[in-house]
């Protein structure tokens, strides 16, 4: 029962962020002079009113929920990777040049490509792991600066070593290795179902199988998982290869399956959108697929919203921020011994008072 009234409060608190997240902005476009309800109406039909409407929302979603697992599998193990982007733009980098210089194609050349994309991302991820263990550095700060390392990398190969032409970005990968739609006339691709596979298989390896168990462990206690002979280093350094290898799967989708170039801005602001989506989700990976999927939704259906309602597309993502300060605050506020002993107070006189009506 305790654990079911943790697991409520878990969940009350993201969904409580959206809706005073909505409020706020409701609020907002009153001061605008439009019409709040017409304008998230509007909003819901841009993400979700048409098929080709869901197609634009779940492909954009798709590299959100790469990152958001990224971020989810890592912080399960105690650990900070917010080098999401950078292994996210490395393994775009990787599938790139596999797609368009090994003159494999078809299937073949898909798998390849994206087999190389999850090496790429693995070996980018796992060098702030080494580092923590080896020299006990701050995986923090090593992962924030190879991202700029990756996206300075991706620079040069998009404007010198395989730039097309005249213009500032590579040629698109060859068709025959374009990842190809789920539907014809929705644009999501089969990155977006993989992406789907890999959550389940996330949420079942970590809360169904021993290792994951010593996995979340690690998370939770370092000092007694050590002492109950957990493999702690391994453990480590296992969560930096496989929130690599995840983040790096993601570019390579997004590449063969929707952008087909590298160009400048590609991958930029989804490994940091990425760890907000895992933290809103309360690092829970089906969550975080929830979560991933609804900022989708407020950035594909903002474009209808600015049309049709005339609110500007600025609005969403404010609501966008304040889901992402409300719900981190919350999570703050819930982790608080006093917010625990109130929650306890207060379930022991509903209790009481049940006793006294049943009386």
């Amino acid at each position: 029962m305790e654990k079911l009234k943790r697991s409520l409060t878990g969940f009350a608190v993201p969904v409580l962020s959206i809706l005073l997240a909505f409020l706020i902005g409701a609020i907002i476009m009153l001061i605008l002079g439009a019409n709040p309800g017409q304008a998230l109406k509007y909003l819901f039909v841009g993400a979700f009113g048409s098929a080709a409407n869901i197609g634009t929302t779940l492909v954009k979603s798709t590299p959100l929920i790469f990152t958001g697992l990224c971020a989810c599998f890592a912080y399960k193990c105690g650990v900070f990777n917010l080098g999401g982007e950078g292994q996210f733009i490395i393994g775009s980098v990787a599938a790139f040049y596999v797609a368009y210089c090994s003159g494999v194609t078809g299937p073949a050349g898909i798998v390849l490509s994206l087999l190389a994309a999850v090496l790429a991302g693995a070996i980018w991820g796992l060098i702030p792991g080494v580092l923590k263990i080896s020299r006990g550095q701050n995986e923090m700060i090593i992962s924030i600066m190879l991202n700029y390392v990756a996206t300075l990398f991706m620079g040069v190969v998009y404007t010198n070593w395989m730039r097309d032409a005249s213009v500032p970005q590579t040629p698109s990968v060859p068709d025959a290795t374009k990842i190809p739609r789920v539907i014809p006339n929705m644009r999501f691709t089969w990155g977006f179902v993989i992406a789907l596979i890999i959550g389940v298989a996330i949420y079942y390896f970590l809360y169904w199988t021993s290792g994951g168990f010593k996995l979340r462990a690690v998370g939770l206690n370092m000092t007694a998982s050590r002492f109950n002979g957990f493999p702690i280093r391994r453990l480590i350094m296992m969560s930096f290869l496989i929130s690599g290898a995840i983040a790096g799967f993601g570019g390579g989708a997004e590449l063969l399956g929707t952008q087909y170039r590298l160009i400048n801005g590609f991958g930029a602001g989804y490994g940091f959108d990425g760890v907000a989506i895992a933290l809103i989700g309360q690092l829970h990976p089906l969550a975080t697929i929830v979560v991933a999927i609804f900022f989708a939704a407020l950035r594909a259906g903002s474009t209808t919203m600015q049309a049709a309602a005339g609110v500007p597309t600025s609005v969403s993502d404010i609501i966008q921020a304040l889901v992402i300060v409300f719900s981190v605050a919350g999570m703050a506020l819930t982790k608080l011994p006093e917010f625990e002993a109130f929650r306890l107070r207060l379930s022991g006189a509903l209790s009481k008072r049940k006793e006294v009506q049943g009386a």
